[in-house]
């Protein structure tokens, strides 16, 4: 089953990549509000079709009370929290830069899975964690946006740095804590039942955001969306549900400390859409792919058994056993 959590983290990180990817697309002339008003319903049709198609509906009736508290509550802290700060830093900073710094979530995450659920943690794959931590910094050095080749093009893209980087940091803060209350719910339910746990989430945040719809500002802010957005935010609708169908299965069957390294990989997808889809709205350098790659070093030092990479390393036996020892 770990095999398959495994499979699993990697699909959520290529469409986490992708819901990235799209999502800063629409937010270069759109607004955050507009794009998680948009994407939210999108997603919980997603989720709820995929839910009745595959007969996991019926799983629902294995949720208890506190699993159906938590999972709503981890709902709006990820999907109304979490992804606006997300949008938030993509539109400020774009998502090469921000996209290491929102990947901390997964240091949190590791964190409270240590504390709160008690799983094992080796000095080695600390070691890992501050890797990435010091990967979504190298990425917010100051970079030389590229210029123009033409006088007459439109300026390059300008990061505003600051605001990006505290917005990243609040959504990994949400990102990284909401797969520990889904953890707790989602053990004893099964593969299918993290369709259901999805599906849960997604409404509670749904109902939150369809509330604040009432604010009057916000209403005509969202009606003022172009059609063009409209479609990007669609689109993001349609692949964050589909990373989260991934992500929520996946720890119905694998740990965290597997599942959340693993996302890492969604930094070199991330990389490949951006450049695909907004190469002009990206900062593209030499310190972004630094910090990338050493943030993803980190995760694999994290997620692969600590033993092997030991022994592939041939590490001398006293720093040996320092690094696997037990935090």
């Amino acid at each position: 089953m770990q095999l398959l959590g495994a499979i699993l983290a990697v699909l959520s990180a290529a469409t986490f990549a992708l819901t990235n990817a799209t999502g800063r697309r629409g937010v270069i002339t759109g607004t955050p509000a507009q794009g998680m008003v948009i994407s939210m319903p999108v997603g919980l049709a997603c989720f709820l079709a995929l839910a009745l198609l595959t007969g996991a509906a019926q799983n629902i009736g294995r949720f208890g009370g506190a699993a159906l508290a938590s999972l709503s509550a981890a709902g709006v802290l990820h999907f109304v929290l979490g992804r606006y700060c997300n949008f938030r830093a993509s539109q400020a900073a774009g998502v090469n830069l921000t996209a290491p710094v929102v990947q901390l979530n997964s240091v949190v995450t590791l964190i409270l899975a240590v504390v709160v659920l008690r799983e094992p943690c080796t000095m080695l794959q600390a070691v890992g964690a501050l890797l990435m931590v010091a990967g979504s910094l190298v990425v917010q050095r100051p970079s030389e946006p590229a210029a123009a080749s033409k006088p007459l093009e439109r300026p390059a893209f300008s990061p505003r740095i600051a605001a990006g980087f505290v917005f990243a940091l609040i959504a990994a803060l949400a990102y990284g804590t909401s797969p520990i209350v889904v953890r707790q719910a989602l053990q004893d339910v099964g593969l299918m039942g993290g369709l259901v746990g999805g599906s849960i989430a997604y409404a509670a945040a749904t109902v939150v955001v369809m509330l604040g719809l009432l604010i009057p500002g916000l209403r005509r802010n969202v009606l003022q969306v172009s059609g063009e957005n409209a479609r990007w935010f669609t689109y993001s609708g349609i692949f964050v549900a589909a990373a989260h169908g991934f992500l929520y299965s996946a720890l119905a069957v694998a740990p965290i400390m597997l599942v959340a390294p693993l996302l890492q990989l969604s930094l070199v997808f991330r990389f490949l859409f951006a450049l695909l889809l907004n190469p002009h709205h990206e900062i593209f350098g030499v310190l972004v792919v630094v910090g990338s790659v050493v943030s993803i070093a980190g995760a694999c030092i994290i997620a692969i058994d600590t033993q092997l990479i030991l022994g592939a390393l041939a590490v001398p036996e006293p720093l040996a056993s320092l690094l696997r020892s037990q935090l």
